[in-house]
């Protein structure tokens, strides 16, 4: 069992925050922007709840006194843009005083005009310009100024306003997550670090011990699973925050969140340094949630290249995601299939032959059905696993597991999860499978269609297909994209018409 106690070097107690952005700043503003209905009466409650944020935050300790100078002012009731960010200090560098730097870096943008309130993590790893020191990675500004730095940094690369600054710590993250109940989410391969090779190369990465399969994160899991950045990249890293985020959404509903206002706002005074001082600043930015309670949020995709160690991106990169972050709109609900386009899926259907596949596919060899018979036999119900492969892709044994899954009653089902690594780095697809005939991630399907005589549901991430499911008796499966949702919708749609069935 890991040691929780503060002589461990490895935890860091400030946060990669990404899911603060709908929770604990939820519990301040989003939770009424995301809840047109209740958006008035909660805003009178929560006007007599000011104080307890208050109260319990550090007022804005810690930031400098030059943050408000870098800050831009607005009218009262304006749009406003929140800068969040986390920094990567572990008790080990607090001890020695090393710097800190940013360990996510999220911009929230409320804009009631617009049809959606956008929210946009920049990779850590940009490639930028920083005033006055020259190039470097983007959370170097932290280390080197701070919060005013990043600021400054961020509306230099950016040229947008930024009204607000909000600076989040670990320990806030693990409370709420806990506090809310955890959440379920599609962990697609087995995370594991110790610090010893080969999973940790002797070097200094936070330890880790996260199995592969759909299962309830709470608190360190959590915040270990959305932070991990070993043997992988930041884009993925970005992808990987942003899917535990969709889930928790889906699954803590705004009635939680505002029956449990005061304690989250208790967390998020105590884990918080922010320049929002004031109950009339909260009270200012509450308003301006409510009146923003009729759009939905959207996430805001940066764009980037993986260059060495560096992410990059083009001017004319950067200049289209600033456009789309300052003037968002509502995701288009894919496209369902016409008549045509189904006719033509039904004639593919009818050959198996590896030429049948869509571009960057093959037919698989028999690894994985050996797999799906030994999982069989640990399982009491039928492992389908794939037919079909992405060309390069390999089935990862030791990822691959059956296992126990419990609801939130504490009923105990069984489940598989077989791991498929592509050639991409970080990048893993999978199946699923399981006896629980109602695990939320497949509440709420995009829309349903039949291929080959069985129906699936198609659960989309904006244009792409991120699980295709399906369900025999009480059982249910899925496919699941790569964190970054690299395989192609006809990819996907192939995976799941080609599963063969064990028992």
């Amino acid at each position: 069992m890991r040691n929780k106690n503060l002589q461990n070097p490895d935890r860091p107690p400030r946060l990669a925050f990404g899911m603060y952005k709908r929770f604990l700043l939820g519990a301040l503003v989003l939770v009424l922007a995301s809840a047109g209905t209740v958006a008035t009466a909660a805003l009178l409650e929560v006007k007599d709840d000011a104080n307890l944020f208050l109260q319990g935050s550090k007022g804005g300790a810690g930031l400098g006194k030059d943050v408000p100078g870098a800050l831009d002012n607005v009218d009262s009731g304006g749009p406003q843009t929140i800068l969040l960010l986390g920094s990567d200090q572990r008790f080990v560098d607090i001890k020695a005083r090393n710097p800190v730097r940013s360990d996510t870096i999220i911009l929230l943008r409320l804009d009631p005009s617009k049809g959606a309130t956008s929210v946009m993590s920049i990779p850590r790893d940009l490639k930028v310009n920083i005033p006055g020191h020259g190039n470097d990675k983007i959370n170097a500004a932290y280390a080197i100024g701070g919060p005013a730095l990043s600021i400054k940094t961020i509306k230099n690369l950016l040229h947008i306003p930024i009204t607000h600054v909000v600076n989040i710590n670990f320990g806030g993250f693990r409370r709420a997550v806990d506090r809310l109940g955890c959440v379920y989410t599609d962990v697609d391969r087995r995370y594991f670090n110790d610090n010893s090779p080969p999973f940790g190369g002797g070097g200094d990465y936070a330890t880790i011990d996260v199995k592969a399969g759909y299962q309830k994160l709470c608190g360190q899991n959590a915040l270990d699973f959305v932070r991990y950045r070993h043997f992988d990249t930041d884009l993925v890293r970005a992808a990987r925050q942003q899917q535990f985020l969709t889930d928790a959404k889906a699954q803590i509903g705004v009635g939680k969140l505002f029956s449990d206002r005061k304690a989250l706002l208790k967390i998020f005074g105590r884990y918080t340094q922010t320049d929002i001082r004031s109950q009339s600043a909260i009270l200012r930015l509450l308003k301006l949630a409510v009146e923003s309670a009729k759009n939905p949020v959207k996430e805001i995709r940066f764009p980037g290249d993986i260059t060495g160690d560096y992410v990059t991106a083009t001017q004319q990169h950067l200049t289209s995601v600033v456009q789309q972050f300052m003037n968002a709109t509502p995701v288009a609900k894919p496209r369902t299939a016409s008549d045509s386009d189904r006719k033509t899926k039904r004639k593919s259907r009818r050959s198996s032959s590896a030429a049948a596949l869509p571009p960057g596919m093959i037919k698989a060899g028999t690894g994985g059905e050996d797999e799906a018979v030994r999982l069989a036999l640990k399982l009491p119900f039928a492992v389908y696993y794939p037919k079909a492969a992405i060309a390069g892709a390999q089935l990862l044994t030791d990822h691959s597991r059956a296992y126990d899954i419990y609801d939130r009653n504490g009923h105990k089902y069984r489940a598989y999860r077989m791991v498929f690594k592509t050639d991409d780095l970080g990048q893993y697809y999978g199946v699923q499978g399981m006896n629980w005939k109602g695990p939320p991630i497949l509440d709420d399907p995009s829309e349903s269609i039949r291929m080959g005589g069985r129906k699936f549901d198609l659960f989309y991430d904006g244009s792409k297909l991120r699980l295709v499911a399906w369900r025999n008796g009480s059982n249910v499966y899925w496919v699941s994209n790569t964190l970054s949702s690299s395989l192609g919708n006809r990819q996907m749609l192939a995976l799941a018409r080609s599963v063969g069935r064990i028992r």
